[in-house]
């Protein structure tokens, strides 16, 4: 529960502070004057679950307060997401929420945003390459990488490894084309250097680099094939697989299936231990059943809630305070940054840190 009234505590503090900051397409008076106006919400995709729960907490959020939304899913389809954005500007909305799928393929999109002074909030995903991003809210990106890494320094217990006998892991990363994959990656391998330096940590596949250890899209098809090549090319004999660094819970759960096909999981060949991130219910399932080791979760309802609030504030023509104004840099300039904290989910915690904040339901999980 402390871990939840810090993220409230986080977005509340936004409410601090007064000014003008943008007029909206011409009418913010209006705006101001009912305190309500349309809000334009672009998601990346409906076909997973955490982008579903984001949505609805953002449009839920923003409805209860009277705002009217237009909230769109983009299907991982780049073109649909731009004509969507234009759509909605076209229409008049007072500020953009915009997850990105690519997050350098909106520049013409932003460009147009700004000259309608709308202002644009880059929602979990930093959008890259352009002066017209005005805040985002996300959680630490480096620091979600880093307890990805922390899952497995507890799960393998790499304090207690030597180069005598190595820990053997492969390492998973997200989509090239999604600048949280940076953070992700450079967050775990800053944890997992000290071990690879002494030699306790070791890579059979040698594939350590982000740009060859991506998965487009976050695909998890893709992962799971690129698992199966990994086992059938560097897995025979006495080599058996202990830790698979895994930036995301479908990737996850379809690297354990690549690796139950070739007899993990049966008795003296364990499972390897398997991190992820999102905290989807199938993963919990996974981690209740003693497959999947852990997660990483990061809360939609609080990421939501801290994006109504400034919204909210901006609407209001107060300016936000309390923002991190130095951590992340899209390329041409640092974007004002609203960052929340995340957990890490085990099996010993599961129930306080999910089942008790309410953010899946004991019947969501089959208990």
């Amino acid at each position: 529960m402390k871990y939840m009234q810090r993220v409230l505590m986080a977005a509340l503090v936004l409410l601090a502070g007064a000014g003008t900051v943008f007029a909206s397409g011409g009418s913010q008076a209006q705006s101001q004057s009912s305190g309500k106006g349309l809000i334009g919400v672009v998601m990346p995709t409906r076909s997973e679950e955490r982008w579903i729960k984001d949505g609805n907490a953002v449009k839920g959020g923003l409805e209860k307060l009277g705002y009217t939304v237009d909230l769109q899913y983009s299907d991982d389809d780049i073109p649909t997401q731009s004509r969507q954005i234009d759509d909605m500007i076209t229409k008049g909305v007072k500020v953009l929420v915009i997850a990105s799928i690519d997050g350098s393929a909106l520049s013409n999109q932003l460009a147009n945003a700004a000259a309608a002074k709308i202002p644009v909030i880059s929602y979990d995903r930093l959008l890259m390459q352009s002066p017209n991003v005005d805040y985002y809210v996300s959680f630490d990106n480096y620091k979600v990488g880093g307890q990805m890494g922390d899952i497995l320094i507890t799960g393998l217990k790499l304090d207690q490894a030597a180069a005598e006998t190595p820990v053997i892991v492969e390492l998973f990363a997200g989509s090239p084309d999604d600048n949280n994959s940076v953070g992700f990656y450079q967050g775990a391998m800053d944890k997992l250097k000290p071990y690879f330096d002494r030699g306790a940590l070791k890579v059979p596949s040698g594939q350590i680099d982000r740009a060859v250890i991506g998965t487009l899209r976050w695909d998890a098809a893709e992962a799971q094939k690129r698992m199966e090549n990994l086992l059938s090319a560097y897995y025979s004999g006495d080599v058996v697989l202990n830790g698979i660094l895994s930036p995301y819970d479908p990737i996850s759960l379809s690297c354990l299936e690549a690796c139950k096909a070739v007899g993990y999981g049966t008795p003296g060949k364990p499972l390897p231990v398997v991190g992820g991130q999102d905290c989807i219910v199938a993963s919990c399932k996974s981690i209740l059943a003693g497959e999947q080791y852990a997660t990483v979760l990061k809360d939609t309802r609080s990421l939501g809630a801290a994006t109504v609030t400034l919204v909210d504030t901006l609407m209001q023509g107060k300016t936000p305070t309390g923002l991190d104004t130095k951590s992340y840099n899209n390329g041409v300039k640092i974007v004002p940054s609203l960052l929340l904290d995340s957990v890490i989910v085990t099996k010993d915690n599961l129930k306080t840190a999910v089942l008790d904040t309410g953010y899946h339901t004991a019947a969501e999980l089959g208990l």
